[in-house]
Order: structure tokens, then C-alpha cells, then sequence
């Protein structure tokens, strides 16, 4: 969780409204072309413009302007200080194209990285190929197809004949030791950063009480569901930051599996058991995909001992995704993917002034001390004294719940033999590919 130079080879802040990278000599873009600091300001310029409509915008909010004195000088101005100002700027965040890039940019990329854009098919594939000239180590692979296959059943089959040399977390736990059962197949797993959790909705009657979200979590079984339905291939969350954050906080209020104690939490909330013995009926949106599924029929099972009715609503992801982001749900399953690995999180995720669509805030959460707590962690330029910052909205969320976390998922991949242990990431991206050397491309 602590930067290194990819692009920017040094940089500094002589104070904290400004920042100063000095680019890497020699660098070439795929078509040849030297990538020098003018590049560098030309990409973020265009994010900042809002006639371009990119996402990314906000992040760069606190911006004001960016100089390029010299090919290999760049300064960013800021509005005020912003100590998350450099996870804006690591490679999963932002790539650095050519200054002059044009309106078909985005079907034809040019980047600087160890490969090369070839060619794509919509909903198919992605197809790359090493870059001789990349200023660190030439990877050994020559190229990589990235095949879009939707069906975990098929992707399976397609490691199986081996037509495919390897996924990344994209199987059913349960046919991962059928898989690797197969002499040319392996696996390898480490720990990951990418959060499961369960979204509440605060606008919503029941949920805007925090002893009904306590009940809730009281009366799920997280264990069981690691064990059963992930296989063991994920570790039990507390908080939103992975426990090997330098920011994490290790004493958080917990909710072990407690279904008695749910049920007295419910009566106390005033949610006595009616007719059939149910006291609260809610909804949980969650994507089609089958282990979310799993999970909501489990949580339903789980939750009826309480005398809770969950109705399970599986939607496609865009949609999905566009109810939450309208406060069309009361429950949500989702995951967030990279984005909780920073304390800038606590203000995106959980400040009332980030309401989508200004932020993540999709639950309207509301707590005025929140809100004191990550304007103080965005300027907060000591990492101590940030940290004390974030263990206190720590605390406050484990308390408030309008998270339930579930678990960090693993980082799993069946993989050829051939291509020996492979260093995974905890994020989950390719950069590994890099450093593979395989016996075959």
C-alpha cells in the first residue's frame, strides 16, 4: 500500500498545494513517439475538462492547473491539500497517452507499458503483444489473448482441453479441486484487497435504525458462508480497509454469529414476530451472477431464524448498478474492487456531501462527525496523525453499520503447471504477466 515510480522516476511536494514529478527519460510511446512531461499534462487536462465528461474528473477536483516547464518536469496545482493526491495517479487509476491522441483514441490506445495494444473484438477478446522497447524488463510472453467468456461452466471446460493457459478469480469455488485434479493444471491463491459486503439503504424506514443493522449482522453466519459457498478462499472483514493497511484498525466492534442476540436486539427495535412468525420483510438486489446468488439464498435462510423475510432480486450488473446508484434498493450484495485500498475511501464511500453522483455514498449515510473526520484525513499530510484520523471513522462505522463488510476474496488462479507459482497481486490486475516466464507462450 505504498508508492513506487512507474512513469514519474522521482517527485516531491515542497509544500502541500504542490506537486512535482519528474518523468522518466528515454520512455517511447507503442508507436514510437518520445513520451515527455507535455503527454503527461495533455492527459490530465483533458480528464479536468468537463466538456469530456470523463469519471475520473473528480478525483482531480482540487487540481487548479498543471505546468510542464521542461520534457521532464511536471506541476500539479492544488486547491487546498489533498493527501490521497497520488492514488489518482498509479496505473490502475490513469494511463499517460500522446498529447495529439485523437476522437478514436479509445478503439486504437497507445500507452507506453511493457505491451502493446493489438486489437479487439467487442464482447470477445482483447489481444496484446510485448513491447520490445518498454524501459524496464521486456516481458518474456510474446502475446496475450484475453478471452471474454461469460459462462463459468465453459471457462472451466476451456482450462480443462487447454485451449485457455489460465483465469483469475472468475470460478465457482466448489470446481476449482475437480480442475486441479488434472495433471498440466495448478493453482495459485494469495490474500486479496477486494471487498464483499452488504450495502444498506438509510433512507429506507427499517434500515435507517442502526439496531436493525446491528440485528442483521448479528444474524449472519459469515464464517459458514466462507466455508461453504467461498471454499475457505476469502478472509473474514471488519472494516472496509484490508487488514494490512497501514490505516487499519485493529479494535473494531464485531458481530459473530449471534441469532438469539439478533432476535432480542429486534424485539428491543420494536420489531416483535407477527403472523408466521416474521417481524421484518426486505429486499436484497444482487447480480446474477450464481455465487451472489448462493449468497442471498443463504442470507434468506440465515436471516429467517431472526424472523427476517429477505426477498432476493438477481439483476444484470448495469442495472444493478444503476438502482443502487438511484437509491433503488433497500439491501445491495456487492463488491467494491481497489477503490477501498486508500483512506480517501471513508470519504467517498461515507460522507453525506458524496451522494451519488458525486461519490459512492448510495446508502445516504449520514453522521456530522464522519464528515469532520475525512475533510481532516483529505488534508492531513502526517501519516500518524492520519492514521489516528481514520481509526476513529473506523470505530464510528463498525457502530453505525451502513456497511456490513462480508470478507476480503481471495485472489485465486487455475493456471497451465507450466507457468510455475504465479506472484499475484492482492488487487487482482494482470501486472504479473510481466514477470511470468513460462516453458511455452
Amino acid at each position: 500500500m505504498s508508492f513506487r515510480g512507474d512513469l514519474a522516476e522521482t517527485w516531491s511536494t515542497p509544500d502541500p498545494l504542490t506537486y512535482v514529478f519528474h518523468v522518466r527519460r528515454g520512455v517511447r510511446f507503442h508507436d514510437g513517439r518520445a513520451l515527455t512531461s507535455a503527454d503527461v499534462k495533455a492527459t490530465f487536462d483533458f480528464i479536468r475538462n468537463p466538456a469530456n465528461k470523463s469519471p475520473k474528473q473528480g478525483a482531480l477536483r482540487m487540481v487548479t492547473s498543471i505546468e510542464a516547464p521542461d520534457d521532464t518536469t511536471v506541476i500539479f496545482h492544488l486547491s487546498q491539500p489533498y493527501a490521497s493526491f497520488c492514488v489518482n495517479l498509479i496505473p490502475s487509476a490513469i494511463g499517460i497517452i500522446p498529447a495529439n491522441a485523437g476522437a478514436d483514441f479509445s478503439r486504437h490506445p497507445i500507452g507506453s507499458g511493457p505491451f502493446h495494444f493489438v486489437q479487439q473484438t467487442q464482447d470477445e477478446e482483447v489481444i496484446v503483444e510485448r513491447n520490445p522497447e518498454f524501459f524496464r524488463d521486456t516481458p518474456q510472453i510474446k502475446r496475450v489473448r484475453f478471452r471474454v467468456v461469460p459462462d463459468g461452466v465453459v471457462r472451466a471446460l476451456e482450462l480443462r482441453k487447454g485451449s485457455a493457459d489460465l483465469e483469475m478469480s472468475s470460478l465457482s469455488p466448489d470446481i476449482i479441486p475437480v480442475l486441479v485434479r488434472q495433471p498440466d493444471l495448478a493453482v495459485s491463491e494469495r490474500t486479496g484487497t477486494n471487498l464483499s459486503y452488504l450495502g444498506f439503504n438509510l433512507e429506507d424506514p427499517a434500515l435507517s435504525h442502526r439496531e436493525i443493522r446491528q440485528a442483521l449482522a448479528l444474524a449472519t453466519d459469515r464464517e459458514a458462508l466462507i466455508r461453504y459457498l467461498l471454499d475457505g478462499q476469502a478472509k473474514l472483514a471488519a472494516g472496509v480497509l484490508p487488514p494490512d493497511h497501514w490505516a487499519a484498525e485493529a479494535n473494531l466492534a464485531q458481530y459473530p454469529y449471534d441469532p438469539a442476540r439478533a432476535e432480542r436486539v429486534l424485539e428491543a427495535a420494536g420489531f416483535p414476530r407477527k403472523q408466521g412468525g416474521v417481524r421484518l420483510r426486505l429486499t436484497l438486489k444482487c447480480s446474477t451472477e450464481e455465487q451472489a446468488r448462493l449468497i442471498g439464498a443463504a442470507l434468506q435462510e440465515q436471516w429467517r431464524g431472526a424472523g427476517i423475510e429477505l426477498e432476493l432480486r438477481p439483476l444484470e450488473l448495469a442495472t444493478l448498478f444503476s438502482d443502487v446508484a438511484k437509491g433503488n434498493f433497500q439491501i445491495t450484495y456487492q463488491r467494491w474492487v481497489g477503490a477501498n485500498t486508500d483512506p480517501d475511501f471513508f470519504e467517498y464511500a461515507f460522507s453525506s456531501k458524496r451522494f451519488p453522483p458525486d461519490g459512492a455514498n448510495r446508502g445516504h449515510y449520514r453522521n456530522a462527525r464522519i464528515d469532520k473526520l475525512t475533510d481532516q484525513i483529505r488534508v492531513e499530510m502526517n501519516q500518524e496523525k492520519r492514521k489516528a484520523l481514520c481509526s476513529e471513522v473506523q470505530k464510528i462505522l463498525a457502530d453505525d453499520l451502513p456497511y456490513l463488510s462480508m470478507w476480503f476474496n481471495d485472489v485465486v488462479s487455475v493456471h497451465r503447471r507450466s507457468l510455475g507459482t504465479l506472484d499475484l497481486p492482492s488487487t487482482g490486475n494482470y501486472n504479473f504477466l510481466t514477470m511470468l516466464h513460462p516453458n511455452h507462450d
